[in-house]
């Protein structure tokens, strides 16, 4: 029963998106459902205790990767006498100055986590398909990050807490991160969209049909290029949160640990659970993505970084 769902899911999102063009992407829409199936149709649900599934997971990123990069390697950690896998691959490793692109590919419980975050990941192979065919200014890093769902967000057992700690142990300087966090899901619909204080509705609005930069004060130059270069782009409404670390919901990702370390970075976010209903849900699945807006959001970082960075 639970195949057959998964397939009736799978065809109704491919009908939805041959009944939108492709031209106008750089991001190739194919490729980003047959990602967005890989990730989300395995046998079991892809949370820390379901280790095969998580390992497979990794080898299905490792080898989307080697196709494109300079390098892939696989940095492995372990916790509670279990080996979890961080997933490197890199280009442009002739260049001094360096980016890291990630996301996390678990979710949390039991669900397919298609929103949460297999849009991250996908959204992360595309742009390294993309950049591979760039002559790239700077070193980038794509990573794949396991274990940033609970019951290890915030602790030091989180991937991105490993592989950033990795570079800081190795004094590797980054020009900055950015984090890939949850860029599927959007609503037309009038108080789609939530905040943490409702006061935000004013600036932000109630629709939660754009894309979010999400920085901290003093995030310094690069956050500053992210946002004006995806803004600039003008492909889909794209909108900055600014704030201190301490405001709910500022450091809610993979992001959080390369601050920790004394890195530039920000989240491109569809804001989480403050528009997305299905978050931690059995219900984040693919048939509630936006295809369409999910590309553009891809084509809006592939082009800031190919033009402004």
């Amino acid at each position: 029963m639970r195949k057959l769902i998964q397939l009736l899911s799978f065809l109704i999102l491919a009908v939805s998106c041959r009944s939108q063009t492709n031209d106008s992407f750089y991001a190739d829409a194919n490729r980003v459902i047959t990602g967005l199936k890989a990730l989300t149709q395995t046998e079991n649900s892809r949370n820390y205790q379901q280790v095969e599934v998580l390992n497979a997971v990794a080898a299905y990123i490792f080898a989307e990767l080697k196709v494109v990069c300079d390098t892939v390697t696989y940095q492995p950690f372990t916790v509670a006498g279990q080996t979890y896998y961080n997933v490197i691959g890199s280009m442009g490793i002739e260049n001094t100055e360096r980016i890291v692109i990630g996301a996390h590919y678990d979710v949390s419980g039991e669900q397919e986590g298609a929103d949460d975050n297999a849009s991250g990941v996908v959204g992360m192979l595309e742009l390294a398909r993309l950049l591979s065919k760039e002559k790239l200014k700077n070193r980038i890093d794509f990573v794949a990050y396991s274990l940033e769902e609970p019951p290890f967000f915030g602790t030091k057992q989180m991937g991105s807490y490993i592989h950033a700690k990795s570079l800081a142990d190795s004094g590797i300087s980054l020009k900055g991160m950015i984090c890939l966090e949850m860029i599927g899901y959007f609503s037309n619909e009038r108080k789609s969209q939530r905040y943490p204080l409702p006061f935000l509705k004013l600036f932000y609005g109630s629709r939660g049909n754009y894309i979010t930069v999400v920085r901290k004060f003093g995030g310094g130059k690069f956050s500053k290029q992210i946002f004006k270069g995806m803004k600039k782009q003008n492909l889909i409404r794209t909108k900055s949160f600014k704030g201190p670390e301490s405001f709910q919901g500022v450091d809610f990702s993979d992001h959080r640990n390369y601050w920790h370390f004394g890195y530039p970075a920000v989240m491109v976010t569809n804001t989480a659970f403050y528009r997305n209903p299905n978050y931690h849900k059995p219900s984040d699945r693919l048939e509630t993505l936006n295809k369409e807006k999910m590309c553009r959001v891809i084509d809006e970082v592939y082009l800031t970084i190919r033009n402004e960075i």
